[in-house]
């Protein structure tokens, strides 16, 4: 089935401790005169999708941006899958697409990129579509459809917390980005928050 922006819901994640951060919730921190969560709240209505929030805390301050904001489902942070699961029980579009809150160096072509890369004939019987650098996939940047709720639940309830280890139960696409890899620039410590802002080589999430 080829799908649009309108089968989509953007789902900004934002529910992490932050540990290497002493513990600062990452989408309120700021970046270059703006809070995180604010770069891709505009870089994502540019792109004409619907958002919303995934968010363990502030929960109010995130709310104050008028979109719906949603709480892991799972107790004591466990991890991106949890809240994956919790953003598929509350949308009401076929897929997600996933984003960290911490890479404000969004691509402008992010959705179109991966939906022209699920409406090829050859890609559009795998449920899940995954986000890759030229070296390495980025995990956490994936279009996922709503059925796999179940498979997801399940998976969690085994206690297994690893992204890719429940991605290769599954048939998934590689959606390049090899020429935008400054994307997946991410900040997880003060020093990456600087060096991005030096624009120096950043950290990128791995699987």
């Amino acid at each position: 089935m080829t799908i649009q922006t309108t089968d989509i819901t953007a789902v900004i994640l934002a529910g992490g401790m932050g540990r290497r951060m002493g513990g600062l919730d990452k989408g309120l921190i700021e970046f270059e005169g703006r809070l995180l969560v604010e770069i891709l709240i505009d870089k994502l209505q540019q792109q004409n999708v619907k958002i919303i929030i995934n968010a363990n805390r502030n929960q109010s301050v995130y709310e104050g941006y008028g979109f719906p904001v949603i709480s892991d489902q799972l107790s004591d942070y466990q991890g991106p899958l949890a809240g994956f699961a919790s953003a598929i029980s509350a949308v009401d579009s076929q897929y997600i697409l996933t984003l960290p809150c911490d890479s404000p160096l969004l691509s402008d072509q992010y959705i179109e990129r991966f939906i022209k890369c699920h409406n090829l004939p050859e890609n559009e019987g795998a449920p899940i579509s995954v986000a890759y650098d030229g070296e390495r996939l980025q995990p956490v940047h994936a279009l996922i459809n709503v059925d796999l709720l179940a498979s997801l639940k399940a998976f969690l309830d085994s206690g297994d917390r690893k992204i890719d280890r429940w991605y290769a139960q599954h048939e998934f696409n590689r959606v390049d980005f090899s020429d935008q890899r400054d994307m997946f620039k991410n900040i997880n410590t003060p020093e990456d928050k600087q060096n991005l802002a030096l624009g120096k080589s950043g950290k990128s999430s791995k699987l």
